[in-house]
C-alpha cells in the first residue's frame, strides 16, 4: 500500500462511513479540504468566495500554479460533498423524527 494510501485511510477511519468513503473517491480528506479553503465550518457561501478567490490567482495564465489550482478543485468538491452527505443525514433525521 502506498505510503499517501495509508494515510488517507488512517484519516477515513476517524470520519463517518459516508464520509470516509468520500474522502477515499474524491482523494482528499475533510480536513485537508477544509486547509485548503480557509474555511472552519461548512459554509456554502464562505466555501465559494475563497474557491473563487484561489482558483483566480493559481490560474497559470496569471503565472499561478496549475497543481495548487488542482488541488483547490478537488478541496471544493470534498466540501461540497461533504455539505451533500449532511444535507442527507438531516433529511433522514427529520424523516425519522416524523415517524
Amino acid at each position: 500500500m502506498a505510503p499517501g494510501q495509508a494515510a488517507a485511510d488512517a484519516r477515513g477511519r476517524a470520519e463517518r462511513p459516508q464520509s470516509a468513503a468520500a474522502s477515499r473517491i474524491i482523494g482528499i480528506s475533510l480536513q485537508e479540504a477544509q486547509q485548503i479553503l480557509n474555511v472552519s465550518n461548512l459554509n456554502p457561501e464562505e466555501i465559494q468566495k475563497n474557491y473563487d478567490h484561489l482558483f483566480k490567482v493559481n490560474d497559470k495564465s496569471v503565472g499561478g500554479s496549475f497543481y495548487l489550482q488542482s488541488k483547490v478543485v478537488r478541496a471544493k468538491e470534498r466540501l461540497d460533498e461533504e455539505l451533500r452527505i449532511q444535507a442527507k443525514g438531516d433529511k433522514e433525521k427529520g424523516r425519522k423524527a416524523e415517524t
